[in-house]
Order: C-alpha cells, then structure tokens, then sequence
C-alpha cells in the first residue's frame, strides 16, 4: 500500500473531495463532468466517465492534453468539427457531443483538468447557452482542488502504518480494493464474515459492486467471490489515496441484525404543509396495522424516509428494518436475496444455504422499493408470502412461517401496468390495501423553508462547517423554483452550497446554480431584513428585548412560519435569530 501511496498523484491523493466535488458538479449543471490529473489519469468522472477511475486516459486524450500543455480553457461546442479531432482514431465512434476543459492550476503549473461533456443534445444545448457561467463554476470548483492539494499532507509512512494496525483492530469488516474494485486484503473481521482465508483471496477473484452510483452514505452491494454472490450493506471511503470498503452488516447464511436507525422516526417527517401533516396523521394511524402500505409519489420526494417513519411509529420498531431496491438488483440475484436458499439449492450456492431478507425481516418491516420493477415470476411468489404468511426459500420442501409488515413504493402508473401485463392485479390489491400518496416538493406550500432548515443543519454538522446563514434573495429564489428533483434535489442543492460558501459568510445568490432563477425579491422584505439588522448592531439591550420578543411569539404562536410573519421578517432571518439567541428548545 505505501508504494501505491507514494505513487499517487496530487489530485489522486485529495479524490475523496474531488468525487464529491464532481458529482456535485454534475448534479447542479445538470451534465457529466470528468477530472484527469497531469498524467492523464481519470481522478473522478460521472455518467459514462465513470469508468476505470484510476487508469490513464487511451482514447479521447487530446483535448485533455491541449488544455495540460497550454494551461488554457478548451471549448468544443460540436464535437469531430474541431481541429484537434480531426485525425483522431476514435472520431467515428466518439459520443460526445460537447466539451469544456478548464485547467487546474498550482504555482504556474497544470496539474490537471476538470471538463464537462455533454452526450446528449440537450446537455450540449445547456453548455452552448451557459459557457461563460459555466466555466466560471469549474473554474471556482478547480481553485477548491488546489486548495485542497495544498493542505495534504506529503509525509505517509508513519501514517501508513497507523492506518494499517487500525484496520486489523476494528470490530467492523473492512476490505482494502485496487482501482478496478477488486478486494486486495481484509481485516480478520470481514474474512470471517465472508467464510475467507488470507490465502483465499489471492486465489479467488473477489469483487464488489455498488448497485446505485448516485446515492451517498450505506448502500447495496454486489460481492462476488468466485462462483457466489451475496448482498453486502457497506460503504466506499478514500483515505490517502486508498480505497476502503466498510461493511455495515453483512448476511451470511443467518438472520441478519440490524438496529432501528435512530433518524428515522416521525420526527424526521419535515413538513407543516396541508399534505403532510394529513400523511403523518395517516401514519400514526395505522402504524401498529399489519395491512400492507403502498407509497406512490416522484422520484427523490422521501418515500424510503415515510416507511422508516411508519417501522418507528410502530410496535415493530425494535425489530429489523429491511430495504431493498427491487429495480437495483439483478433479477437472478433478487430472487435469492429476497427468499433464500437451501444448501445445494444451486450451482454456486453457499454451502450453508442463505436466510433471504423476507425472513430476516420476521417481526419487522420489509421494504420495497420500486416494487414496479419486480419480475413477473417473483410477483407471484410474493403475492404467496402476503396471503400465506410463509416463505419458500429455493430448493426447500416446506415454507416457513415469516411475520412481516410490507411497505412498497413506487413512482410509476400501476393502473397502465397492470393494462400492459406488466404487473400482477391481485398482487396489486394486496400491496395497495392502505395507499399513501406523497406531495412533490413544488406542492409542499412554505415546506421549503423548513427542510432548507434541517438540510443546512445535517450537512454542515457532517461536513464539519458552521451553520451559514442564507440570503432572504436566496429564500425567495428557492421557493419560486419547481424542484422537479424534489426533496433529494434540495438536498443535494444544500450539500453543494454549504461546500462552497467561504467561512462566515451567507449564501447569497451568486453561488446558485444558473437555471435557479426567480422574480426580484420585493423591496418591502429587503428594507425590513436591512432594519433588522441594523437594530441586531446596535447594543445588547436590544438584542434581549429582541430575544425575548421572540421567544414569546414562538411560545404565543406555535408555528414558525406564522412567527415569522408576525414578527415582519423572512422565515430564514428567524431561523438565523432562533439559533442565535438559543431558542430551539422553546416548549409549544
């Protein structure tokens, strides 16, 4: 591991922050986005540049070398029409459609390239009509990067060490992986979680997969050892300039235990609109019900995060909460994952057979995610275990008994499904027997503000920042904004902004992305907020007689949003006051 340290690159030994930077990137423009390094080694990449991260560039490497040589911005807005793809191998069958190639810079020096591609025409279309603010983004986003390289440290050795004698003494499984995300070593916990020998990983070709590339924190994962496949729950890390693997809990052939995750109780239902409070008052209505709970809501409004809150509002929430993306999971492998095997039930099969989730969910709640996208064969063993109670692994002779609330979701028109054949009616009426619908974000009225709230405070608690105020400009641009992303979109939008806002200072509007746009915020809201803060840096007695005026509308009203209105100040000046003068802990 040290001589892959010291042959790191500079950008290779920051990745950790440049994935995250280049992701967000991507998600804000609304294009892919890929960062090489000086030898032109790919450091990050998303959408199709997310491939053979770790390797040097063979093909598509001109441009990228024109911008390193010149240490100057590159622009292709046609692709093959350019001078430096005209006798390029690759012309014919290259799909990209657009570039732009900003070089990062250090001491007067290129030591690497951010770029965003467009491969689609409305990608290309978005960079041709936003090129200056574009660039002016990466070109923010490249100064981040040095930054970043500046403050790593060089000296590794001594780390090394320290690093590896913590990995053998962690009570949780960690895997050590190559570029091509092949495991190269495990601390003894994960070897004996996966029924391994140090020996067998030099003899078996171990590989893990991540089945969703978008989401952060735990996930699903493929890993296959030789001819077997099991699902792991783990996370990816990037420490000096290695790659770790943590597994958060692993099924071998048992039961699998997992706590109740303490953040998803009703508590974290954020929302005082009209539709949700209707939709919590649904849930502590039939949360200790074993009726079965479709969710149908868009993609990214929290359907996972309203099937937690039912598990925790529930009598089961001391027992697992299991979920599963049913869309993410190859079919050969769901059926498996889902309902388990016998010993010998198949070529590959472990020789102690497999639980499956549906019986390590017993006495909890199972979650199915994007249920649409079930195969028709597994919809009827499904439909057996709802009416039977029972499961029949593969390859048994008898089923066994499994007590489970089932809780699905979907974003798809069952009703034009179920014309198609694409999914099973009876199946249907017994998954949808308590429909709960979910608002997008565009028709959650004042809810912007208080999930705003809640995003600046869990990512600036996990990025390690303080809490940075927000422009009332801000505000009202977010609000006048339809999120077609929803809640995750905001999210994602929060993580990006408490990135980039220098220390101290307040998100305005100079650090939105371009496509955020809304009418001028009215003069009457910004000479009141200018008032206000005028008033705040005038002596500390008015401060407490501000304070106090505060408290006592918060105890008088018992709604924020009405607070604020009462007070004549925007919702996000009260928050930045309420966290000021420590009034979060007000009784209503």
């Amino acid at each position: 591991m040290n001589r892959k340290l010291s042959n790191a690159s500079e950008l290779m030994q920051v990745q950790t922050t440049i994935l995250k930077f280049t992701k967000m990137l991507s998600t804000v423009l609304d294009v892919d986005a890929e960062v090489v390094d000086a030898n032109l080694v790919r450091i990050a990449g998303t959408g199709p540049c997310n491939r053979l991260l770790g390797k040097k560039l063979t093909s598509s490497a001109r441009l990228f070398k024109y911008v390193l040589e010149t240490g100057q911005d590159k622009v292709v807005i046609h692709a093959r029409q350019d001078a430096l793809c005209a006798d390029c191998n690759c012309r014919d069958n290259c799909r990209e459609k657009a570039f732009l190639g900003v070089p990062i810079m250090m001491e007067a020096r290129c030591i690497g390239v951010i770029s965003l591609v467009a491969f689609t025409d409305e990608q290309q279309q978005r960079i041709h009509d936003n090129l200056q603010i574009f660039t002016d983004y990466v070109r923010h986003i490249a100064q981040i990067f040095v930054a970043k390289v500046v403050e790593e440290s060089r000296s590794h050795s001594a780390i090394d060490r320290i690093f590896m004698s913590l990995i053998d003494h962690m009570d949780q499984g960690v895997l050590v992986l190559d570029e091509d995300d092949h495991v190269l070593m495990g601390n003894e916990k994960a070897l004996c979680q996966l029924g391994l020998h140090s020996s067998d990983i030099e003899s078996e070709q171990i590989l893990i997969k991540a089945l969703t590339t978008h989401a952060e924190g735990h996930q699903q994962h493929i890993i296959t050892i030789g001819k077997r496949q099991e699902l792991v729950i783990g996370q990816f890390h990037e420490i000096q300039g290695c790659q770790l693997f943590l597994m958060a809990f692993f099924q071998p052939n048992s039961q699998l235990e997992t706590a109740p995750d303490a953040d998803t109780t009703l508590s974290n239902v954020v929302g005082d609109c009209r539709p949700m409070k209707a939709i919590k008052h649904l849930i502590s209505r039939i949360a200790d019900s074993p009726s079965s709970v479709l969710i149908h809501g868009e993609s990214g409004t929290g359907k996972e995060v309203i099937a937690s809150a039912i598990h925790q509002s529930s009598q089961r929430k001391s027992k697992p909460f299991i979920a599963i993306n049913c869309a993410a999971i190859p079919e050969q492998l769901l059926e498996s994952e889902l309902f388990g095997y016998v010993k010998g039930a198949f070529t590959g099969a472990s020789s102690n057979g497999k639980t499956g989730l549906i019986r390590a969910a017993d006495k909890g709640t199972l979650f199915l995610d994007e249920i649409g996208d079930m195969p028709l064969a597994l919809q009827a063993k499904l439909l057996r275990v709802l009416e039977s109670r029972e499961v029949m692994p593969i390859g048994a002779s008898k089923p066994v008994p499994v007590d489970i609330r089932v809780v699905s979701a979907t974003n798809q028109d069952f009703q034009q499904m179920i014309t198609e054949g694409k999914f099973r009616q009876d199946l249907y009426y017994r998954l949808n027997v308590i429909p709960m619908f979910l608002p997008a974000l565009r028709e959650r009225d004042g809810d912007i503000n208080l999930l705003l709230h809640r995003f600046l405070e869990i990512h600036s608690q996990k990025i390690g920042v303080s809490y940075p105020g927000v422009s009332d400009e801000v505000l009202w641009a977010l609000n006048h904004y339809q999120w077609p992303g929803n809640v995750r979109e905001l999210s994602n939008l929060v993580e990006y902004l408490v990135n980039v806002v220098p220390t101290g200072e307040m998100i305005d509007t100079d650090l939105l992305p371009p496509y955020i746009q809304a009418p001028e915020l009215p003069v009457q809201s910004q000479t009141e907020t200018s008032a206000t803060i005028s008033i705040n840096k005038e002596d500390a007695s008015l401060q407490d007689m501000e304070a106090q005026l505060i408290k006592s509308t918060l105890a008088r009203v018992q709604n924020r949003k009405m607070a604020a209105k009462e007070l004549g100040i925007g919702i996000a000046t009260l928050y930045r006051k309420i966290k000021k003068y420590g009034l979060n802990n007000i009784e209503y």
